[in-house]
């Protein structure tokens, strides 16, 4: 399966966690590859997607992945029956924890989109092992495809 991993990262921590998830996916036979400036033209084609991004501010978008969401809420583009996943980066300690998560996975499935599995969030204020957290989650994603 080819997977563009679209990343929205103000730090480096989502491009960090997408690498890794684009390895493991290759591991698994998956052709995956990051895109870390999305345009209209990267939907184009028939990958499943896999956003991977960080929140700011108040739940905002990074900036590098803010124009995929501007696109699916100004353009509505034919996205129906698109299979994609979520891994969000967060921190609990706002109010505004994984809002940019369940904001771009709600522009995609009000435009049809389909979403395989839960959404990965990590939380910043926990002591989390992100690198088994990501394999689990991988491996169900993957299974799901």
């Amino acid at each position: 399966m080819n997977i563009q991993i679209i990343t929205g990262s103000m730090t480096g921590n989502a491009d960090r966690i997408a690498t890794q998830a684009a390895e493991l996916l290759s591991a698994q036979g998956h052709q995956a590859r990051i895109n870390n400036r999305f345009s209209p033209q990267d939907l184009d084609n028939d990958d499943l997607l896999l956003l991977c991004h960080s929140n700011t501010g108040a739940g905002d978008l990074p900036d590098n992945i803010l124009p995929l969401y501007l696109h699916l809420a100004r353009d509505f583009p034919r996205i129906a029956g698109r299979r994609y996943g979520v891994i969000n980066l967060g921190d609990s300690s706002y109010t505004s924890f994984n809002e940019a998560g369940v904001l771009l996975d709600a522009a995609m499935q009000d435009l049809g989109a389909v979403k395989l599995g839960e959404s990965l969030v990590f939380d910043a204020s926990e002591d989390e092992d992100t690198d088994a957290q990501l394999r689990d989650w991988i491996a169900t994603f993957s299974s799901l495809i």
